[in-house]
């Protein structure tokens, strides 16, 4: 299947999408440097006759009520063929730090808020839900059982919902704890949140792997 002329994907998310992505129309700098970068730099060579278009629209400290909060203005009014979210642990951090903002757990219902919004006003939208992720360093490390207790639950909330919206689902805990087995976690996700280089190829590898396989427009 021939990729339409401008099949646009957006990435959305929260510090480890934004990768210090520009705000202006800078193009040396505006997709980051993280794993949109990575995909945007593989799929535009590779489909370069029907110039794919990226955008980078994840906002570092968001959580899932905040990009809610912004998805008229960051998704839908930019119309985009492909929406791809990860999200997750910035409402696991508030909680874990006792802040005000995480006083409740609004994970599940605000994410299903913005996909069914999503799925109503986007209805051909390809979604692809990234699994939140997190590995035992730095952070992570002082409450780790309880960390990832809790994550645990972000993952399967994620893939539960992807299920429910018909989205394609990326799975990344595993591949980080396989990851981790040939080199420290630091080397991989260097505070036990933020990947580093060698993390967000490993993201941008699992992220191809799955959404070339279940959105033809974009099959090399």
């Amino acid at each position: 299947m021939t990729t339409k002329q401008g099949f646009t994907v957006l990435f959305q998310g929260d510090s480890i999408t934004d990768g210090g992505r520009g705000r202006s129309e800078d193009l040396n700098h505006i997709l980051g440097h993280s794993y949109p970068y990575l995909i945007a730099a593989r799929l535009g060579e590779r489909l370069a006759a029907s110039r794919p278009h990226f955008i980078n629209r994840g906002i570092s400290g968001n959580r899932v009520s905040d990009l809610y909060a912004r998805w008229n203005e960051d998704a839908i009014a930019l119309k985009p063929d492909l929406i791809s979210i990860l999200i997750g642990v910035n409402d696991l951090w508030r909680i874990m730090s006792n802040e005000p903002s995480g006083a409740t757990d609004r994970f599940e219902r605000a994410y299903r808020h913005l996909l069914e919004e999503t799925r109503e006003v986007l209805p051909d939208a390809v979604l692809v839900l990234l699994e939140p992720f997190i590995l035992k360093t730095g952070a992570t490390l002082e409450k780790w059982d309880e960390w990832n207790r809790r994550m645990a639950v972000y993952r399967q909330t994620v893939k539960s919902l992807a299920e429910q919206y018909g989205a394609l689902f990326v799975p990344l805990q595993e591949p980080f704890d396989r990851a981790a087995e040939k080199a420290d976690p630091a080397y991989w996700i260097w505070d036990g949140v933020h990947p580093t280089a060698a993390g967000h190829h490993l993201i941008a590898e699992q992220w191809l792997s799955v959404v070339q396989k279940g959105c033809a427009a974009l099959a090399e």
